[in-house]
């Protein structure tokens, strides 16, 4: 039995199967791979994370905190780092450490799983909302609170279903810094099609976008004590509400859509006429069209060799953790020129 009735206008629900979890990475195929691993041309490789203690503080979002190193512990409370383990037995001169963190998924680079925005909508096509995800998936049955049965988790669109599909691909960098600088901006269709015109880059189906602000440059930068204005109101991020730029994202067919900012979209979005999304390109993005968001990746040092040698196209190996029943994840990009 179909989850839904009515789906979202403007959305792909069932093009890729009635019980897909991946969207629009189905557009990764062997085919594009192959093309992807034709970019490599000198096995140059860039790590495009921020360490996970970056920004620093909860200054960008206070309700996300870095993360907390603790020890394991042996019996009798020992904490399991430096421990020789000669105090168990003379006859063993071996030195063991073992931690644990506590950490938020998405503080740091992280990727956005399709269970991190849903919207009420009447799927049911009986005049009534409900709580629904990507493909029909539904709050309180597949994407589960605290109060639900079982206990909180995504039993469907968990991050885990990114990491299984295998995320490689070519990536595809649009510099945003190089038009605008670091001045607050809101990107709308007609200057993102001005920059890549400028910059003679093209995106093709199945390709990962990924849009360089100089954002996570300017948090390294910081040093970990984060200017909390700055973060605030500095670099440019996409306007959401522009239709035209919704449409760009649905017709190239990207498979992902990255930035190095803190939502890729400017937040709060400017404000838009009748009821719309809190977040008009999250919207468009993980409910509709099943594109999974990369955020705060640190682009800087890529965009500028990129740039240096007159190309915008990379081969990009980008896995989340898979941790099951997640709705986000730290991101450990690689990028290879």
């Amino acid at each position: 039995m179909s989850r839904w009735v009515n789906r979202p206008e403007g959305s792909n629900w069932g093009d890729f199967g009635e019980d897909d979890q991946i969207g629009r990475l189905n557009l990764l195929t062997p085919d594009k791979i192959r093309a992807a691993a034709a970019e490599v041309q000198t096995g140059e490789r860039f790590c495009l994370s921020l360490p996970l203690d970056l920004p620093g503080g909860n200054a960008l979002n206070s309700r996300r905190f870095p993360p907390k190193l603790s020890p394991t512990y042996r019996p009798g409370d020992k904490p399991n780092i430096n421990y020789n383990l000669s105090q168990d037995s003379p006859d063993f001169v071996d030195v063991i450490s073992d931690d644990v963190v506590l950490l938020h998924t998405q503080y740091s680079s992280q990727w956005d799983s399709l269970a991190h925005v849903g919207q009420e909508f009447d799927a049911d096509g009986d005049g009534v909302k409900e709580i629904v995800y990507y493909n029909g998936y539904r709050g309180g049955e597949h994407v589960k609170g605290p109060d639900d049965p079982g206990g909180i988790g995504a039993r469907a669109l968990g991050i885990e279903n990114m990491a299984a599909a295998g995320v490689q691909g070519r990536g595809v960098m649009i510099d945003l810094e190089g038009e605008f600088g670091r001045a607050e901006t809101i990107v709308g269709y007609d200057d993102l099609m001005r920059v890549m015109e400028k910059d003679k880059v093209v995106v093709e189906e199945g390709d990962m976008v990924c849009l360089h602000t100089g954002f996570a440059q300017m948090i390294v930068e910081m040093g970990g004590n984060p200017d909390k204005d700055k973060l605030h109101h500095s670099c440019a991020a996409l306007d959401g509400r522009d239709k035209r730029l919704l449409n760009w994202i649905t017709d190239t067919g990207l498979s992902l859509l990255i930035a190095d900012n803190y939502a890729v979209e400017a937040y709060p979005s400017r404000p838009g006429e009748g009821c719309c999304a809190f977040l008009p390109i999250h919207e468009h993005c993980l409910f509709k069209l099943g594109i999974h968001l990369g955020e705060l990746w640190h682009l800087t040092p890529l965009n500028s060799w990129l740039k240096a040698h007159g190309r915008s196209r990379f081969l990009l190996t980008a896995p989340p953790i898979r941790l099951p029943g997640s709705v986000g994840s730290p991101a450990n990009p690689v990028a290879t020129v």
